[in-house]
């Protein structure tokens, strides 16, 4: 019978979530949605000397924002719990002491002076089948001896027992078979005396298979150690219930050569962590794509297409899309540069698209960052002012210098612009502009445009400075969208008061 798909992303909480972790976290759900199968977050916290306070938080809270949904976890429950390595640690006591009693593992009491003073005896030493037996663990110990070592409290680890010269393949559904002879593995260490907690490879191994994981997706950096995974899984005989391994490629920095940091998105001026996060030691603050003004949609197609491809020549999708056209088949080996920019270009694309509703809301904090009384506008207004400047920004906070003069009358104007459009002649003929709206339809944008255009050139005025004095008035310098489009939305009171104060403040500079 063909397994259920069940996949996991297992962060440790040690700080903020990389953005590549992030992209990890939608392959995965990508995978699992469109196989029918269950999505689990496991955090792995066995590492206690590394755990940051806020860290499992700041995961959750950043995959919701993004909409890759969990099915199971330490929030969400399920069947499997728990989803927190340390809760979980009579289970690893059970598992290590199974490998221990079929001799498969061994105690270990070798101290950090003595492992530093054998490096420094052997040249590249490997804890192995070469050098075991010359140190101090229950292979070259009497079972005497080792148990006045455990009865006396003294500190050990259990450490995997790998048998040399053997082959292992790992195969992998994105690289195919990869095979690594066992002599160049070391017995890496299962378990510690010290907190009472394995080390990841065991946790790892005994989490997948008794939450009946089918397929492990998680970042090319955990390729060395899959041989050994494969290894556990033979020396616990669950090699039937091994999940197929896929080992996706790094993300790599906009330039140069190496993995995508944070030193890079400081150095380059983007963010590397889904959201804000400020360090609870230092203080330290690093940005996040949401307090930057990303859309979560934005991101989620960004980083869908850094590492992948759906064949064709498509770029926008959606959550749905993606989850219908992903394929581990059209996932690259090679690694991806972080091209900062084009994720600026999904967020500008989005932002175009967006139901103008949504925007305003998104934009009210903005608005009221910058003073503005929200009271002071209906929701239908701050909708279509945002609709006339959208399509000029990347960011929603882009939004207040396209559209702030729709909520802030201009105080002072652009000595450049008037120099260039404001004439000795230009108040007067705004005085008679002024009088010509006062009784025109400023409703019906195409209509009023019409009239003027014709007032214009029955009187030989000069359409491009007349116009530009007139958006000199009404925003306070020649930008914005198209100027009767501004006068329907100003409206008549608004539009007229704007340009009785622009032809009594603005003056020609005396150099002009």
């Amino acid at each position: 019978m063909e397994r259920k798909v069940r996949v996991r992303f297992a962060p440790s909480p040690t700080g903020p979530l990389h953005i590549g972790g992030v992209r990890t976290a939608l392959y995965n759900y990508l995978f699992a949605r469109q196989h029918g199968g269950d999505m689990i977050l496991r955090i792995e916290d066995t590492d206690s000397t590394r755990f940051v306070p806020g860290a499992e938080q700041y995961i959750n809270e950043a995959l919701q924002w993004l909409g890759i949904g969990v099915d199971e976890g330490v929030r969400e429950g399920g069947n499997y719990g728990p989803y927190k390595q340390s809760e979980r640690r009579d289970l690893y006591r059970h598992y290590v002491q199974q490998l221990l009693d079929a001799r498969k593992a061994y105690y270990a009491f070798d101290t950090p002076e003595e492992l530093a003073a054998k490096r420094e005896e052997m040249k590249n030493f490997q804890y192995d089948a070469t050098t075991r037996l010359s140190m101090r663990n229950s292979l070259s110990l009497s079972a005497s001896e080792v148990q006045a070592l455990i009865d006396k409290g003294e500190k050990w680890v259990v450490r995997f027992r790998i048998e040399p010269n053997q082959d292992v393949v790992v195969h992998d559904l994105l690289r195919g078979d990869v095979t690594i002879n066992s002599s160049v593995l070391d017995d890496k260490v299962l378990y510690k005396s010290a907190d009472d907690l394995p080390t990841y490879h065991l946790a790892n191994i005994v989490d997948d298979h008794l939450m009946e994981v089918s397929h492990v997706i998680r970042g090319e950096e955990w390729l060395p150690s899959a041989p050994l995974h494969v290894l556990l899984y033979q020396a616990f005989g669950w090699q039937d219930t091994m999940p197929a391994f896929v080992h996706l490629p790094l993300l790599l920095k906009p330039d140069g050569k190496g993995k995508l940091s944070k030193r890079d998105g400081d150095r380059l001026g983007f963010p590397v962590f889904p959201l804000d996060w400020v360090d609870p030691k230092t203080g330290e603050k690093s940005s996040g794509y949401r307090e930057a003004g990303y859309l979560p949609e934005a991101v989620v197609n960004f980083l869908a297409l850094l590492g992948w491809n759906p064949g064709d020549e498509r770029e926008l999708f959606s959550m749905d899309e993606l989850i219908t056209a992903f394929s581990i088949d059209h996932c690259s080996r090679k690694g991806a540069k972080f091209d900062y920019e084009k994720g600026k270009w999904f967020n500008h694309e989005y932002l175009m698209t967006m139901d103008d509703e949504r925007l305003t809301q998104l934009f009210k904090p903005v608005m009221e960052q910058h003073g503005v009384n929200l009271s002071d506008y209906s929701d239908a207004y701050i909708s279509q002012a945002v609709a006339l400047v959208k399509s000029r920004a990347n960011f929603v906070n882009d939004l207040w210098q396209q559209a702030d003069f729709f909520f802030v009358p201009p105080t002072t104007y652009s000595e450049k612009d008037v120099r260039k459009r404001w004439k000795p002649e230009t108040p007067g003929i705004l005085q008679q502009l002024a009088k010509l709206l006062d009784g025109a339809d400023l409703d019906n944008a195409q209509q009023c445009e019409q009239v003027v255009m014709a007032w214009i050139d029955q009187n030989g005025f000069h359409k491009g400075n007349v116009m530009n004095a007139l958006r000199l008035t009404l925003v306070g310098e020649c930008r914005g969208p198209h100027i009767f489009d501004i006068t329907r939305l100003l409206g008549k009171r608004e539009t007229l008061a704007r340009l009785q104060r622009g032809i009594r403040e603005i003056r020609l500079p005396e150099h002009a």
